[in-house]
């Protein structure tokens, strides 16, 4: 702790005897960043007109009115807030994000069909660990450029994510994906599981921006046998747990003929729930589920478009939300879905539960966008580290840019962010205080080296689903 940290909260001022009026001494700051308005997502916190925030050793340390802001802190340097909002970045729940690469191959098809007949077996002829450094980086590149900072990745060769995550600057819970079949990194289940175990060992404490967690696939893809053994390996290695749970009614349906129970049920009876555990869809769950949910304090990630367009349905988000499950949103995969936009899953989050519930206050504005930051940080067990801009927490946050004539007139900031707002809009993207775009640049990767790479794999993907290929034109 630095001197003034230690002496500020005991009213102490430091003042230089030779400096006029004896001036007060500025604290440092690496970075502070203005806006017209700062939405701080602190429960009970309005907006802030013509504010800032002081970043420094990668967490911030102010938030509030510019001038305080200055009065305080000497910047290295400053990043302008005219017309901006600045508010913390978005956290995506649940993605694959490698899957990249296999969007627009499989579409218009339920969940089973569209698993089983075609990602499945197409990751089998194809995923291997340049596949996958490859489509996380296009999923990276796509993420900062849409202003979402921390996401939940399940799929395979948890390195080369861990990695690319690492090299392109975001934040991410890291999930070895675990199925009861062969695996593109490992032969079977177990052999998986240990493979992830050791994953976990070796980034614990590896990066700051990696989360390394485990990720089983389902209830229906992995046998009792193996949902034990995951639980087991969770609780020895303290990792969270991250699945897919009550997606779809078939794999109700499964559950129910296999266990007779519901899948919660079997996450609970396997002692799954005795981790933290990021529970990604939950679209059919019992009101029991959700109590069950809700005293083991699971996340549970809505995914509403994936859910629409696979047609698995819409979940009970209001009902988790009253029975004291945390809520976050996630795009799922760019397979499913198929991109990586939070800023639609916002809106449509909200407008599917207003339709649904023929309620107009069904999901106000403040809630969904708290679902995207600060509800979500929570879900995905990093509540106490991002999602909010508050003194002590990681400088993760954006700024979106209203000076287009269709923000106009602005009377509601939230209102707008919600309902006017799109991912054009991120200007500036933060991690870590770590600048990975400004002005709609991204810094971090090299946009000619990955649209190369991007190229390879189409026509690689292409070629052995024999699907036809276009080239954009760069003339």
């Amino acid at each position: 702790m630095n001197l003034w940290n230690r002496l500020l909260p005991l009213g102490i001022l430091i003042v230089c005897s030779g400096c006029a009026g004896n001036a007060l001494i500025k604290e440092p700051a690496e970075l502070i960043v203005y806006g017209d308005h700062v939405v701080s997502m602190v429960p009970g916190e309005l907006p802030l007109t013509d504010g800032a925030v002081a970043i420094h050793d990668g967490r911030i340390v102010a938030v509030g009115k510019r001038d305080e802001i200055e009065r305080r802190f000497s910047p290295a340097a400053t990043i302008s807030g005219r017309n901006k909002i600045v508010m913390p970045g978005l956290v995506n729940g649940h993605t694959h994000a490698a899957m990249t690469l296999l969007r627009g191959v499989a579409d218009d098809l339920d969940l089973m069909d569209w698993l089983t007949n075609y990602i499945f077996p197409a990751e089998v002829d194809l995923v291997d660990e340049d596949f996958v450094r490859t489509g996380t980086q296009l999923a990276c590149w796509e993420m900062i450029e849409s202003g979402t900072t921390s996401f939940v990745d399940m799929y395979y060769f948890p390195d080369a994510v861990a990695e690319t995550v690492v090299d392109c600057g975001l934040r991410a819970v890291v999930a070895p994906s675990l199925i009861d079949q062969f695996e593109h990194d490992e032969p079977d289940g177990e052999s998986s599981l240990r493979q992830a175990v050791d994953f976990i060992e070796r980034w614990r404490n590896k990066s700051d921006l990696v989360i390394p967690a485990l990720g089983a696939h389902s209830v229906y893809t992995i046998s009792e046998v193996g949902l034990r053994r995951i639980a087991d390996a969770a609780q020895s290695v303290d990792a969270p747990v991250a699945i897919h749970v009550s997606e779809s009614l078939n794999e109700i349906s499964i559950t129910s003929e296999r266990y007779g129970a519901t899948p919660v049920d079997v996450l609970e009876m396997t002692g799954i729930l005795q981790q933290p555990v990021i529970a990604a869809h939950v679209v059919h769950p019992s009101e029991s589920d959700i109590a069950k949910l809700a005293r083991h304090n699971t996340g549970a990630i809505h995914n509403p478009t994936s859910n629409m367009k696979l047609a698995s349905g819409l979940s009970p988000v209001a009902k988790l939300r009253s029975g004291n499950v945390a809520v976050g949103l996630g795009t799922d995969g760019p397979a499913s879905n198929n991109d990586l936009d939070m800023w639609e899953e916002i809106r449509l989050a909200s407008l599917l539960a207003k339709g649904d519930a023929l309620d107009p206050k069904a999901l106000p504005a403040g809630d969904v966008l708290a679902m995207a930051t600060r509800d979500g940080a929570v879900a995905i067990g990093l509540g106490d580290e991002v999602g909010q801009l508050a003194p002590g927490l990681r400088a993760d946050l954006i700024q979106i840019d209203f000076s287009e004539v269709r923000h106009a007139p602005l009377y509601n900031v939230i209102s707008h962010l919600v309902y006017v707002a799109d991912s054009t809009d991120v200007v500036t993207t933060i991690v870590g205080g770590r600048v990975l775009m400004r002005d709609r640049s991204i810094v971090t990767i090299d946009e000619a080296n990955l649209r190369a790479k991007v190229r390879r794999w189409n026509g690689r993907i292409a070629r052995r689903l024999k699907l036809p290929i276009y080239e954009p034109r760069n003339d």
